[in-house]
């Protein structure tokens, strides 16, 4: 009995000494995943993906070269990869939004289609007929050789939706071809993983030479019924997880761990199955986890919560799995299959193409599409290197060897991807992106369609305002005279070539003050052609104000605006008055943040005069309510009110007058007042 007792104090010694060995692993790894973060900010840089970065840190954090994670510890850390797996499956589940595909079904379809079978079909046959050439492919059977070619088939078919996603938001992307690629590429990684499920237990069964026979069959339809089912029960729980009441963080923390319980669940079933069944019995938590995913996005009340907690997740599971991964990979194997790697890359280029083809063929696009259908299809990130970690994992003795050709593989994708997809997104022109401001300190330029006296005066308060203002009218007769100081130009009619001849396509702002059809057809070219960043449209007619909000235009409706103007002085007179610049001495101005000494400071500590208020902060075109914590960037843009004073002394702060060519986001470094000033009847108007 006594050494009884002995044996099981040792066993819990041991166990508490390997859960230490695993927390002190673990807070080293932490260290090192903190630093990959704060230098892969420097790969776009040299453009090259933040994934390119933490995958090239993690590597030098390897065993093979600074050695900052042995092999040891790598083996210690497989958790967070089932933890990161997990996660990024719920990311590209919340992308199959149904109600976003509908209007391209036809074609997200057929090149669908085209994409799993001719892409699968062609890089398994492929892989096969070079096997002898691949170093550790070449002794091994043809069975062996069947099912790591039908695993490498479905990782080259595998698509990166959140790669994509980014490409198109910052193209501003819109359109029938853009539609399809994103559809396409999400509906695509749920059908990935089905297909990996049939190819990993296809390929288990090859490898433990289990002869193919009617209950194989019935064992992998069950199999992927039970993942199905599984995916669907798991979507009932995040629905019941996210209405709870509490805090989002905790939220965020509950569902990693539910989706690591999907792996653990997975384990189990694996190890008791036969115990249990008497077969090994494989469920595919990725599967399960999309699916989990798919079922809150679609069919749950949560939805937004929901994006939201994956936005706020992602970025650190990507830091961590990609880390991890980066130092998983065998640099030694590296340098001898580089140029299997570069083949396998070119390989799955050509399948792709002609897969897209063929299935843009099918599905009635124009050929100009067909062409170039498969760029936006290259980049490869989160879900296959999880699917290339799963196969590494299953088979230690040529996983490794698996998983460093992939790898490289997926790295060439993601360096050449998403150039590859903005190119095809200018070729078919949906690309809307806002033109760049001029990195020198320039006027700011600003057309004026219409001829009359509010477009009069405010030509010449914004000349008040360091702006050079041209009117643009169709009557050639009025266009003739002198109005004191605005330059007033000319066109015949509202076309693309009329429009560039007056260098509307160089204005920082256009202001449409003619009729409502006149003023669509300008705000049209300029939204399709020159990527104007503000254009200010007076409607007439509510029924044209859909319209305008589309093409992205400021809208004033006189009918209501003087309403509402009205309306905010008498229920917020201070608080209007200071917004328009209405107290003596007050105004109301944007200012861009340029001195490089204050990036990353916080507004509370900026030592500025006591009377100015920071209303909101415009960073990457999105707005932010400015508290004292809101840490300036480079490139933002201060809305300010206060005395004009001040409101200098905060510029002199802010500006940095000696960097001329420092990158501008907005206003050039030029304040642009809203003070309102008095209009009077403008007394050289015409008629």
């Amino acid at each position: 009995m006594f050494y009884i007792n002995c044996f099981e104090q040792t066993l819990k010694l041991n166990r508490m000494n390997e859960y230490l060995e695993i927390l002190m692993v673990l807070m080293g790894f932490l260290i090192i995943a903190v630093g990959a973060n704060r230098i892969s900010l420097y790969f776009p840089k040299i453009k090259l993906p933040i994934i390119t970065g933490l995958l090239f840190i993690g590597m030098l954090s390897g065993p093979y070269v600074l050695n900052l994670l042995p092999k040891t510890s790598i083996e210690k850390l497989g958790f967070i990869n089932e933890i990161s797996l997990a996660f990024i499956a719920f990311a590209a589940g919340a992308e199959l939004f149904l109600k976003e595909l509908k209007g391209r079904m036809r074609s997200i379809k057929w090149m669908t289609f085209g994409q799993l079978v001719f892409t699968f079909g062609l890089s398994v046959s492929f892989v096969l007929l070079i096997s002898e050439r691949i170093q550790f492919l070449s002794d091994m059977s043809f069975e062996y050789k069947l099912a790591i070619a039908l695993l490498i088939g479905t990782v080259f078919v595998t698509r990166s939706p959140v790669s994509a996603i980014a490409v198109i938001n910052e193209m501003r992307a819109k359109g029938p071809f853009t539609q399809m690629a994103i559809g396409v590429t999400v509906i695509k990684d749920v059908l990935v993983i089905v297909l990996f499920t049939i190819c990993f237990a296809v390929a288990d069964a090859l490898i433990s030479k289990i002869p193919f026979d009617f209950w194989l069959v019935i064992i992998l339809f069950g199999e992927l019924c039970l993942s199905v089912f599984l995916g669907f029960v798991l979507g009932n729980l995040l629905n019941l997880i996210l209405s709870i009441r509490i805090y989002t963080q905790l939220k965020a923390f509950i569902i990693v761990l539910t989706g690591y319980s999907v792996y653990l669940l997975a384990s189990l079933v694996h190890h008791q199955s036969i115990e249990w069944f008497g077969f090994d019995l494989y469920i595919e938590p990725l599967l399960i986890c999309i699916l989990g995913s798919f079922v809150v996005v679609n069919f749950g009340k949560n939805r937004r919560e929901f994006n939201r907690i994956i936005e706020l997740v992602v970025p650190s599971i990507y830091v961590l799995f990609y880390t991890l991964t980066g130092a998983s990979v065998k640099i030694d194997i590296l340098k001898d299959v580089w140029s299997i790697a570069l083949i396998f890359f070119f390989v799955r280029l050509t399948s792709m193409a002609i897969g897209a083809f063929i299935g843009g063929t099918l599905g009635g696009d124009p050929m100009r599409y067909n062409r170039i259908s498969w760029m936006p299809f290259v980049t490869q990130a989160g879900v296959a290197i999880g699917l290339v970690s799963v196969v590494s994992a299953k088979y230690p003795t040529w996983g490794s060897e698996f998983a460093t050709i992939l790898l490289a593989v997926i790295v060439l994708n993601e360096i050449f991807g998403p150039p590859l997809f903005k190119w095809s997104i200018l070729l078919v022109g949906e690309s809307h992106k806002q033109r760049e401001l001029q990195h020198e300190n320039k006027v700011q330029k600003a057309l004026i369609f219409g001829l009359e006296g509010q477009s009069l005066a405010l030509a010449r308060q914004l000349a008040d305002n360091d702006w050079k203002v041209q009117l643009v009218t169709r009557n050639e007769a009025k266009a003739k005279l002198e109005y004191q100081g605005v330059n007033v130009v000319h066109v015949p009619e509202y076309n693309l070539e009329e429009l560039r001849k007056i260098k509307a396509h160089k204005a920082d702002a256009l202001v449409l003050l003619n009729k409502d059809n006149d003023n669509l057809t300008v705000c049209e070219l300029a939204y399709e052609h020159f990527g104007t960043r503000d254009i200010v449209v007076r409607v007439h007619e509510r029924s044209f104000i859909k319209k305008f909000h589309e093409l992205g235009a400021l809208i004033v409706e006189p009918s209501t605006v003087m309403v509402s103007l009205m309306d905010h002085l008498v229920r917020s007179p201070i608080a209007t008055s200071l917004l328009l610049g209405m107290e003596e001495n007050q105004d109301t101005v944007d200012i861009e943040m340029q001195n490089p000494e204050l990036h990353g400071v916080a507004i509370r500590d900026l030592q500025i005069p006591t009377d100015l208020i920071i209303l909101a902060t415009k960073r990457n075109q999105n707005t932010l309510i400015s508290t004292g914590f809101t840490r300036l960037r480079l490139g933002d843009v201060l809305t300010v009110v206060g005395s004009i004073d001040s409101i200098d002394k905060l510029r002199l702060k802010l500006e940095n007058m000696e960097t001329p060519d420092l990158k501008k986001i907005r206003f050039a470094g030029k304040t642009i007042s809203f003070k309102r000033r008095p209009i009077q009847p403008d007394t050289d108007l015409p008629g």
